[in-house]
């Protein structure tokens, strides 16, 4: 279901991006992801994308800019900002990530031992307009 609601979003940008096809194809892209953490699982969480998502995020290419922890609504929020050199590098890594079977028997053991460590994810693709200071983060 969440891999869906990526697609789905994506495909709703895509649709309605003010960007040409051509664009997004070979503009840089940087990627926010938010995960509502339940609190219970907050430090296993933590530990899980540290030690165990991460290297193979990094097998696939990905590009972490910066994580964070927040509170938005009574809520705990891991935050985190990817940087991708095209949109279809992007959907490219993101296949391979969660087609992984290390990670999809990562995900398995780690809900058997503690539940369900995200919520809800909010994925949103960003594209740095021709003004942007953040134009240097490209690589």
């Amino acid at each position: 279901m969440k891999n869906h609601t990526f697609i789905s979003g994506l495909i709703a940008f895509l649709v309605f991006s003010p960007f040409s096809e051509a664009d997004l194809l070979t503009t840089p892209v940087h990627q926010l992801r938010i995960y509502e953490i339940p609190r219970k699982n907050v430090q296993f969480f933590h530990e899980r994308f540290h030690n165990q998502c991460l290297p193979i995020m990094k097998k696939y290419g990905f590009h972490v800019l910066a994580t964070w922890q927040s509170e938005f609504e009574g809520k705990v929020e891991f935050v985190y900002l990817l940087e991708w050199p095209n949109t279809k590098t992007m959907e490219q890594s993101w296949e391979r990530f969660m087609a992984d079977q290390e990670w999809k028997e990562i995900k398995k053991a780690t809900a058997a031992a503690h539940g369900t460590y995200v919520d809800k994810i909010e994925n949103r693709t960003l594209l740095l307009t021709d003004y942007s200071p953040g134009k240097s983060l490209q690589r």
